[in-house]
């Protein structure tokens, strides 16, 4: 007998194709999948009597899908957007526009505050698509700070106090799991949208666009697509904390919803998709329980941010990753 790693035995040529011949090492590739699933599932009924951290839950998932969208541009199109809070000011803005001024209901509004105000980001974010670097990075910042001081300037969308009324979810199940549900949607289907053909080119555009450019793909036109995919996902969450909160303000375009999915992305592992969603699930918590600690919570928070930046700078996902395929089971000779 000797011991062999579990995947070994699994991996055949590729990391997409398996030789599996029993239950156990189909649980072994699933099971990681499955223990995120049941586990998110889980939690409305692990909190149901604790009603503040079943809302802390869905603001978790809400920032999870920033998070997703800030590692998909940044890790595998190169731009690396600041403007997370642009994607959830213009959904939640588009959202109370079509709830409260146009009278549609909730199942209405949400898929069209998304799918609006990813084409309006797109839009604003078109001229941006030829820069690069810090220079993309220090743009997308400054159009939630722009469009904050324009609402207030001239008092439009309800000014300073926002839009109000909007209608909360039918009951508190739907409220819950639609968000939960549709993290995990948008999280595997960008897993697998990364590794089609398209996503394929999207890292080609990353690592050497004129590559691309000279094999004859429009490259600023797998931007826009890439712009698209992430405003989408980011003013979804924006729509949905509209919702959520009843109440559309500029406080939807606050930094937090800037700044955490990039410690999210740092955290969890930049490049998985998945690490982004984790490192999200990890922050939003802790930065509740720290509220107890008052001013004082920051400095904890900071600590903990360069604890893992420093110690675990990979990231925890990538980590996990890497000691879970090097499990080992005994194997006749």
């Amino acid at each position: 007998m000797r011991k062999e790693r579990i995947d070994r035995g699994l991996k055949v040529r590729t990391e997409g194709i398996y030789a599996i011949n029993s239950a156990r090492e189909i649980l072994y590739l699933m099971g990681p999948r499955l223990l995120l699933i049941a586990g998110l599932l889980a939690l409305p009924f692990v909190f149901e009597f604790a009603p503040y951290w079943k809302r802390v839950i869905n603001i978790m998932c809400a920032y999870a899908l920033l998070a997703i969208a800030f590692d998909f541009l940044a890790n595998y199109v190169g731009l690396v957007c600041l403007g997370g809070a642009f994607f959830t000011g213009i959904g939640g803005y588009f959202a109370a526009i079509y709830n409260v001024n146009l009278g549609l209901p909730i199942y209405l509004s949400i898929p069209l505050a998304t799918v609006s105000g990813a084409l309006l980001c797109t839009f604003f974010l078109l001229p941006c698509l030829p820069l690069r670097g810090v220079y993309f990075a220090i743009v997308t910042l400054m159009y939630p700070l722009l469009f904050t001081r324009i609402i207030e300037a001239l008092d439009i969308f309800g000014g300073t106090n926002g839009i109000t009324g909007l209608d909360s979810f039918p009951n508190p199940y739907l409220e819950h799991y639609a968000i939960i549900i549709i993290a995990l949607v948008f999280l595997f289907g960008m897993r697998r949208f990364v590794n089609q053909d398209v996503g394929l080119v999207l890292r080609g555009v990353k690592d050497n666009d004129q590559s691309v450019k000279a094999s004859g793909i429009n490259v600023t036109r797998m931007r826009i697509i890439a712009v698209f995919v992430a405003s989408f996902i980011g003013c979804f969450a924006g729509a949905y904390i509209a919702h959520l909160y009843m109440w559309a303000g500029i406080s939807l375009f606050a930094l937090d919803f800037s700044i955490i999915p990039i410690a999210s992305v740092v955290i969890g592992g930049g490049g998985t998709l998945v690490g982004a969603a984790i490192g999200a699930f990890i922050l939003v918590p802790l930065s509740e329980i720290l509220r107890a600690f008052g001013t004082f919570r920051i400095v904890i928070y900071c600590i903990v941010l360069t604890g893992f930046i420093v110690f675990k700078s990979e990231g925890i996902m990538i980590y996990l990753q890497r000691k879970y395929h090097q499990f080992e089971r005994w194997v006749k000779v």
